[in-house]
């Protein structure tokens, strides 16, 4: 796996992944930048959110559960002084669809955070403290 990131200018990078996408990073204007992009810290916690649902969504379907949508919504908190990494990350899941087993829906979150989103796991075992919870909407 491989990443370009390209300053541009002030505290504008240019992200590019090993497929060929784009993400424009940017700072806010307080540290130079002209906050036109989304910020390095937020981009990490927006690819352990789509690491997570992707595998919440994946293992729901394989399981033949009837989800329509799944969002997850995370809450992180930093360190106060530099290095001001993350400390705490809470994962919450709202899974909609029919029928959803709540058992089904607490495994699918389970072995997302345990064994299969590389980047929750890899966070974790660097020392922050990673919660996950869901809640399920049935829809008619």
């Amino acid at each position: 796996m491989q990443a370009r990131v390209k300053w541009v200018e002030q505290a504008m990078f240019l992200a590019e992944s090993g497929s060929g996408h784009t993400v424009v990073m940017d700072g806010p204007e307080e540290s130079g930048g002209r906050n036109v992009g989304v910020r390095p810290m937020e981009m990490l916690l927006m690819g352990l959110g789509g690491c997570s649902n992707f595998d919440v969504v994946s293992i729901l379907k394989k399981s033949r559960q009837a989800v329509r949508d799944c969002e997850v919504r995370i809450d992180a908190e930093r360190a106060d002084v530099e290095p001001k990494v993350f400390t705490k990350i809470a994962l919450h899941f709202i899974v909609s669809g029919t029928d959803l087993k709540e058992t089904v829906v607490k495994r699918a979150v389970d072995l997302s955070a345990e064994k299969y989103c590389s980047a929750s796991i890899m966070l974790a075992r660097a020392g922050v403290e990673i919660t996950h919870s869901f809640e399920i909407i049935e829809l008619a």
